[in-house]
């Protein structure tokens, strides 16, 4: 990923925070027919190797797991919030008006080789914990052993789990920080005046990495 200095995210606790708050990401793999991708919630084992394990589970009829060629590290990018910024918003259209519309975003990169499973309680186990991680907070959490045991047999079959152990992390904050001082806070301005959920949280995000 091409990641100007301006725009990196490193610190690993950054990077793993952004990807437990990504709800879906996508999992890139090369076969040999060349890359393929699908868009899957997945989790981050923290405890499991240096820097985590990525755990999901693709559907069986989905080519992808076992179309991935296992010497190709695969790709998982998990994207964050990210919104149009109008140059109409800085002070430098007013000054000189060499200004052009951009787009302010946040996305982490995952690499590492990519293993596929389908053993029944490694699967449910990997269910339960998806599951429990997304339930969690609801007035009334669903469990995956509310349903019968024999309906979860059955849906068990018909998905094959996987682990993508992290090799390396790339972060990217593209929140203006290139801009002038003044040239960012109108990007937060005319964010929060766009008055959506997705530009109030990028207004957030670019008033986080201001100078201090």
């Amino acid at each position: 990923m091409y990641v100007p200095p301006a725009f990196r995210e490193d610190r690993p606790e950054v990077l793993r925070a952004a990807i437990r708050a990504s709800g879906l990401a996508i999992l890139v793999s090369f076969g040999p027919e060349g890359l393929i991708a699908s868009h899957v919630p997945m989790m981050l084992d923290e405890a499991d190797g240096p820097h985590g394990t990525l755990l999901g589970h693709l559907a069986r009829a989905n080519p992808q797991w076992h179309a991935s060629t296992a010497d190709v590290p695969a790709l998982a990018i998990f994207p964050g919030p990210d919104a149009y910024i109008s140059p109409s918003w800085y002070a430098t259209k007013r000054e000189t008006g060499k200004v052009v519309p951009t787009w302010n975003y946040v996305t982490v990169h995952a690499y590492g080789p990519l293993a596929f499973f389908d053993e029944p309680e490694a699967l449910r186990a990997l269910v339960s914990r998806l599951t429990a991680s997304h339930e969690a907070g609801r007035p009334a959490p669903w469990a995956v052993t509310d349903a019968p045991e024999e309906f979860i047999a059955s849906q068990l079959k018909g998905i094959v789990g996987f682990r993508l152990a992290i090799t390396r992390l790339e972060g990217k904050w593209k929140m203006s920080q290139n801009r002038p001082l003044e040239d960012r806070l109108g990007v937060i301005e005319g964010l929060e005046q766009e008055g959506t959920p997705g530009a109030a949280s990028v207004a957030d995000t670019v008033a986080a990495v201001l100078p201090r």
